[in-house]
């Protein structure tokens, strides 16, 4: 079984075809690789990322083979430079702070564009996870209230969680103590 990047030779070429169907119907990677992954028991991001290492091998003749005759290809990435990664956090802090979620926020800052709210969006929430140090700094440094680390909000969920619970079985109890009371108060006739 002669396999390319982890994919047998007839599972990259039936994938490759299912791209390029779904795009001449006007199909978006996105949904592509998601049905694609429903549809074979993979996950969309395994599906994405093995498309992308495929496209990159074109210089192997297996892959240039399956590729033939089909105009599939992917763009560079572009990462942020230093200081674009410092002006969207400052971007997305001041929207924020108009009371937005992040969410909205992004796709303010990006005008709509909806390829660069996604490489915001990701970005942004890459910096909080990995970086949140540095987000705090510009918040402080703009005089805007600081993000709260994926932790801290993590923490904080859990926290919530833990109170409706305890809030749900005290709201039981006390039922169950007033039903006790009332029949109490019935036995002894008052």
């Amino acid at each position: 079984m002669n396999k390319i990047n982890g994919y047998t030779e007839e599972e990259a070429t039936g994938l490759i075809e299912y791209i390029y169907s779904g795009k001449k119907a006007g199909k978006t990677l996105s949904y592509l690789f998601e049905t694609y992954g429903r549809e074979h028991s993979r996950a969309k991001g395994s599906v994405r990322n093995y498309y992308y290492a495929f496209l990159k091998k074109r210089d192997d003749e297996r892959v240039g083979k399956i590729l033939e005759g089909k105009d599939l290809r992917a763009g560079t990435v572009r990462p942020f430079t230093e200081e674009e990664t410092d002006e969207l956090i400052r971007a997305v802090l001041a929207e924020k702070s108009k009371g937005v979620s992040v969410r909205k926020a992004i796709m303010n800052v990006s005008s709509g564009d909806e390829r660069l709210m996604l490489r915001m969006q990701n970005k942004y929430r890459n910096l909080l996870k990995k970086q949140p140090e540095r987000v705090a700094k510009a918040a402080r440094e703009a005089g805007l209230p600081e993000e709260k680390s994926f932790l801290q909000r993590k923490l904080e969920r859990e926290i919530d969680a833990l109170y409706a619970r305890l809030a749900s079985d005290l709201k039981k109890e006390n039922e169950r103590l007033r039903a006790e009371l009332e029949k109490l108060r019935s036995a002894r006739g008052e």
